[in-house]
């Protein structure tokens, strides 16, 4: 893989060209820049696989710089330091990310996942929709959600996710007007992903879209049904937050 390592800290990148040489000899880092228009002139020249790319530099950030380029067709792996709001557009997006300072496991398993899809095809989608995130940073409810499945990924809004059912590791999300979609990834990761939005964890199988209730019936911890005529039930641990929560999103 042909990559660009894009980073103003020097000892970043001595760090990882190292980390790479080491752990993932399929690299062949062609270019290193230090700022953003630099990075964006070796990209367009260059056409690499793959970019490396520091999101906090000084003068222009890495995202304003992708947001420039008139055609994204190589796989991007971030680096950055913990923010809060660019973390959750980044998880929403399914982009390959690595907080800094990198970990040699997480990197490699980084690369393995872009190997894999360089594999599958380029995507312009993953970054078209981590740009539309970016956006909306802070607004988790207004960001779209990207699910990577065995066929490859699709792309949804929040509001068209009924509710997201626990399958051993595994997650089955069951959405409006198509048939379920199983990702590879446990129902926790997406009920912390989905914090402050209008999902609740109803039960220990069930993560809920709330938008989506259409009935409550009351009993040890009760019934809903949902806006697809689901009939789940709710955990009796998890009754007075779930009564709490409807309160909170439709005011009654």
């Amino acid at each position: 893989m042909k990559a660009i390592l894009v980073d103003d800290e020097p000892d970043g990148v001595k760090a990882l060209q190292m980390m790479l040489g080491r752990h993932c000899p399929s690299v062949d880092i062609a270019a290193v820049c230090n700022n953003a228009d630099t990075a964006k002139q070796q990209i367009e020249a260059i056409k690499p696989d793959v970019v490396f790319l520091d999101i906090q530099m000084p003068g222009k950030s890495g995202i304003e710089m992708i947001g420039e380029l008139p055609e994204k067709k190589f796989e991007i792996i971030f680096v950055t330091a913990h923010n809060e709001y660019m973390l959750q557009a980044l998880q929403y997006s399914a982009a390959d990310y690595l907080l800094k300072p990198v970990d040699e496991d997480r990197l490699a398993e980084a690369v393995q996942r872009v190997e894999k899809r360089l594999l599958e095809g380029k995507k312009e989608e993953l970054t078209e929709t981590l740009l539309y995130n970016i956006g909306k940073a802070g607004q988790p409810s207004e960001m779209r959600l990207c699910l990577p499945t065995l066929k490859g990924f699709i792309i949804l809004k929040l509001d068209d996710i009924i509710y997201c059912e626990a399958e051993r590791s595994y997650s089955v999300f069951h959405i409006e007007g198509r048939k379920p979609v199983t990702v590879s990834k446990p129902l926790i990761e997406y009920e912390n992903m989905l914090t402050n939005t209008s999902f609740f964890r109803i039960h220990k199988s069930f993560l809920i879209n709330m938008k989506h209730v259409k009935e409550y019936q009351r009993g040890e911890g009760g019934i809903v049904i949902m806006s697809n005529d689901a009939h789940i039930e709710v955990s009796r641990r998890k009754k007075e937050q779930f009564l709490e929560k409807i309160k909170e999103i439709y005011k009654y």
